[in-house]
């Protein structure tokens, strides 16, 4: 019963934690309980199979977490309305599961090399595998411990040299170090032993902080200029309206909105994610001729000097199959084509300039393993709603600049904004501010769309950059580059957000060198591993 309570214990300080709703504090020792429950089955348990046990309490554990944290995701729908139970119980489970293996490895690193090696290679393999789940097609790193900060920006001003993998590490060594706290007391009951750890705790939890303070009130970078930007937000229901309503209706909607709340000069006008056509997609082979995007071009003469930048779905067709792309799928005609979730910039005499959303949704956006997964699985993902293809992405990130300011745009689109490494490859193509297009109502009124404007301004202070970020629905926001919200609006109101944008030209220490901590994790645990390899060797060579 006691292994079960300090598992429970776990999930439940993990969950509280979370943003929007927690209180991120208790993340310093959430994973605390588990390594107790682990540690208490390895050295003091009769149990025969300690391995299994371990798992399935931690698998418990990291389910609980994910499903509080999550489970907002059943809020998606299928397309007869009812809510996908697919959409919240494949990431749930495949999520716990994979975390639960990493505390496996954990247990079993530990039994091979002690307590304190296991503690190191605990750090690492972690670090490693959010630095990991980052990169693959499952990737999911909406509960990266670092993100838990989110709604503190005063606290976590530091991000902008070691980003949130930083964040995750300095959680990480925190509990692992009060873990050890507890050991040595239990050990031997020796009060300086925990008057001096606890010093070292508390030292390490509060500097970080006290220096994040001082760095949020000593901000003094000067920016290069500022842009007025006027954020729209139709609220289109993704369900329903955007697929019933005629294109060129749900553009005028959007263009509506655009000319109502224009007061004064405004540079930028800002579209949320996916904003046209409505039903279908544009033909990027024939942007100039488009209707949809030169009825925008006629918008914007009536406003001199001003740029349109919204999300848009489009397709590109391939008269040569040798010239297709991996991800472009044959139609019933036979031609090749290839689906994205789009960025536009438009000016009116000039060519419309695209971005393709590079980090795609699992299930949805993308086929995960398709050439591996397909033959095996079928229409399964379509049947269960999820997708049978991959859209189409743009290998390298890009900024959009425009004639009339030094604004340079960077085009971030929805899923992307979670990705701290990734969206510093927008700044390094010279962006100065970001924009993130977005459509956050998939799921209603839940966590969801709170917890992705939380992450948001993590990415302003890893980057220092300030952020116009326009939904569909809310929560449209400016935030600057300190992470502080600005101006917000409302989810679910059809309205329109300005905002003085201040643009930004210096590179953060995290811009340049990205997840540098994480690096070093891989490094470690390589040869922590190979190490344990030579060893056991060394040992079977002298029994031999």
């Amino acid at each position: 019963m006691k292994y079960i309570i300090l598992s429970l214990m776990s999930a439940l300080l993990l969950s509280i934690s979370w943003p929007t709703y927690g209180i991120p504090f208790f993340i310093f020792f959430a994973l605390v309980p588990l390594l107790m429950m682990e540690h208490e089955i390895s050295k003091f348990s009769k149990i025969k199979n300690k391995g299994s046990l371990i798992f399935a309490l931690s698998y418990t554990c990291f389910i609980i977490w994910n499903i509080v944290t999550t489970g907002w995701l059943y809020g998606a729908k299928n397309p007869d309305g009812s809510h996908s139970l697919f959409a919240v119980v494949i990431p749930v489970l495949l999520n716990s599961l994979f975390y639960a293996f990493i505390f496996q490895l954990y247990h079993w690193y530990k039994n091979a090399q002690g307590t304190y090696w296991g503690l190191t290679f605990f750090v690492a393999i972690w670090m490693c595998f959010e630095k990991f789940h980052m990169s693959w097609e499952l990737t999911w790193p909406w509960l990266n411990l670092g993100n838990v900060f989110a709604d503190y920006p005063k606290i976590i001003q530091w991000y902008d040299t070691l980003g949130a993998t930083g964040g995750s590490f300095w959680i990480l060594l925190i509990n692992v170090y009060i873990f050890y706290t507890l050991r040595i007391w239990e050990a031997g009951r020796k009060r300086k032993s925990l008057i001096i750890n606890s010093s070292v705790l508390v030292i390490a939890i509060v500097v970080p902080m006290l220096i994040s303070l001082v760095k949020y009130s000593n901000f003094d970078e000067k920016p290069i200029g500022s842009v007025n930007v006027l954020m729209l937000q139709p609220e289109l229901d993704p369900y329903t309206e955007k697929y019933s309503k005629d294109s060129l209706t749900i553009l005028n909607d959007l263009l509506t909105l655009a000319e109502v709340n224009s007061k004064g000069k405004i540079d930028y006008y800002i579209g949320p994610e996916t904003s046209i056509p409505g039903y279908g997609s544009i033909s990027e082979n024939g942007f100039e001729q488009s209707i949809l995007l030169n009825t925008v071009k006629d918008f914007l003469t009536k406003h001199p000097k001003s740029v349109f930048a919204t999300g848009i779905s489009s397709h590109r067709f391939y008269a040569d199959e040798s010239e297709k792309s991996e991800t472009a799928y044959q139609t019933p005609q036979g031609v090749y084509v290839d689906s994205y979730n789009s960025a536009v910039q438009i000016i009116p005499n000039q060519k419309v300039e695209v971005y393709h959303k590079g980090k795609l949704v699992p299930g949805v956006e993308i086929f995960p393993y398709i050439n591996v997964l397909k033959p095996l699985l079928g229409d399964a993902m379509l049947n269960l709603g999820g997708t049978t293809a991959s859209l189409g992405v743009d290998k390298k990130r890009t900024a959009f600049g425009n004639p009339y300011n030094p604004g340079k745009l960077a085009p971030i689109i929805c899923y992307e904004s979670i990705y701290g490494e990734f969206v510093t490859d927008y700044v390094k193509e010279g962006a100065n501010f970001l924009a993130i297009m977005t459509n956050d109502s998939w799921w209603g009124v839940t966590q969801g769309h709170q917890q992705l404007m939380a992450y948001a301004r993590l990415r302003a202070i890893e980057t220092r950059r300030e952020i116009a970020r326009a939904a569909n629905s809310g929560i449209s926001a400016h935030i600057n580059a300190r992470g502080d919200v600005t101006a917000d609006t409302l989810y679910g109101d059809k309205t329109a957000l300005y905002a003085k944008v201040n643009l930004y030209d210096g590179m953060t220490f995290y811009t340049r060198a990205g997840d540098l901590l994480s690096r070093i994790s891989v490094f470690i645990l390589g040869f922590l591993v190979v190490y344990t390899l030579i060893k056991k060797f060394q040992n079977r060579k002298k029994k031999g």
